[in-house]
């Protein structure tokens, strides 16, 4: 058993109906003037923007709204925030939607505390020391963010993904309610899905050496299975509140770290897939099982045990005795299985893109920091062996 640290300080407040006590959550801790970060019309048109609204002045808060979150946040628009937040003595932030606007938000308290660039952060020229309180009202299940110290912005100059932790990170609380994901488009809710199973496969492949415990192999064999059970029901039955409730849990459990440390996982595919999602602006759990599929059969060799474990207990794969890779190379085919029946790629090629050898060689050179580090905790991977991947996953 491997020693860790384990700390999850966000609140949660799961249910029907919980936006509307926003106001009174932030108001009980003491702040006054929020910022209301978020992106698109669906919040406006389906009211879940005016009940948040309402619950602020009904708690006696003053507000300042900042739109125009996307997908794959933009730097850009956090050092926006950046100087509205000062600017305006805002003393807290809520970000409303999915991990977009909760990492826009986290970068945007990031560089309140900061005289310099926020982007230092990311490129670890500067580590952060302090950030302006960060809340959520959830709309989409995926990245975890809501209660892990992660997060992830894309810096349009150059267009790098670059992600952060730190515990200054961790949202104060997270507002969940099912009800607000029921209307997500298919394509939406199934790649939401797949951000959940790749986080909590990520942290099932350990470095080598790292003692598994059984209990934690357990849960995260278990989450796999009601998140891939449950994805396909939401395509099914969109506005069901017991999938989508199901969903939004398990997203936010897959990375607050009850499913394995963090710091001893793998995480290469979520790093090759920031490269891709940097230079062609892809959904992110798209990408993911764009890329997983051929970074799991370039590692495989690593630990074919592993691999077969989670193809027995997790996709029903039948044992092959004294074959560990058979079994493992048929779960892989399986995982694949699964994402295309809900709808997401298993190649780059799925997705309408084709890539170059000019850009497979970019692509390597930008996640290896331009030749500054390696990825991959299951493996050490190099520029070479990305490349080897970007080029099996195409």
């Amino acid at each position: 058993m491997e020693n860790f640290e384990y700390y999850t300080p966000t609140k949660i407040i799961f249910g029907k109906g919980a936006e509307e006590r926003v106001g009174t959550e932030i108001a009980s801790r003491g702040y006054k003037k929020v910022l209301v970060h978020f992106g698109g019309t669906y919040l406006q048109e389906n009211g879940t923007l005016d009940r948040i609204h309402k619950s602020l002045t009904e708690a006696g808060l003053t507000y300042i709204d900042l739109d125009g979150v996307v997908p794959n946040p933009r730097l850009a628009l956090a050092k926006e925030g950046v100087e509205l937040c000062k600017r305006e003595g805002i003393d807290f932030i809520l970000g409303v939607g999915g991990g977009s606007a909760i990492d826009s938000a986290k970068a945007i308290g990031y560089g309140v505390k900061y005289d310099g660039e926020v982007w230092d952060f990311y490129e670890k020229i500067a580590v952060a020391k302090d950030s302006v309180p960060v809340g959520v009202v959830l709309t989409l299940a995926a990245t975890g963010s809501e209660m892990s110290n992660s997060c992830v912005i894309t810096n349009e100059d150059g267009w790098l993904k670059r992600g952060l932790q730190s515990p200054y990170a961790y949202c104060k609380f997270a507002i969940l309610n099912p009800e607000l994901t029921c209307t997500l488009p298919p394509y939406q809710t199934a790649s939401g899905c797949t951000d959940i199973i790749v986080h909590t496969l990520e942290r099932y492949f350990t470095k080598p050496g790292v003692t598994s415990l059984a209990l934690t192999d357990g849960m995260a064999e278990a989450l796999l299975r009601n998140v891939m059970r449950n994805a396909r029901l939401a395509l099914q039955k969109p506005a069901d509140y017991d999938v989508r409730a199901e969903i939004m849990w398990a997203g936010t459990l897959s990375h607050n770290d009850i499913t394995g440390d963090r710091s001893q996982g793998d995480w290469a595919s979520h790093q090759l897939e920031h490269e891709l999602g940097g230079m062609f602006d892809i959904a992110h759990g798209a990408g993911l099982a764009a890329i997983w599929g051929s970074w799991a059969r370039y590692v495989l060799k690593q630990n074919p045990c592993r691999f077969a474990q989670l193809a027995v207990n997790v996709l029903n794969v039948p044992y092959s005795f004294g074959n560990d890779e058979k079994t493992a190379l048929e779960g892989i085919a399986a995982m694949e299985d699964f994402f295309r029946s809900i709808g997401m790629p298993t190649s780059i090629s799925d997705m309408e893109i084709e890539l170059t050898d000019t850009q497979i060689k970019e692509l390597a050179h930008k996640c290896s920091f331009m030749g500054r580090r390696t990825i991959g905790g299951f493996v050490t991977l190099n520029a070479a062996d990305m490349e080897n991947i970007y080029r099996m996953a195409r």
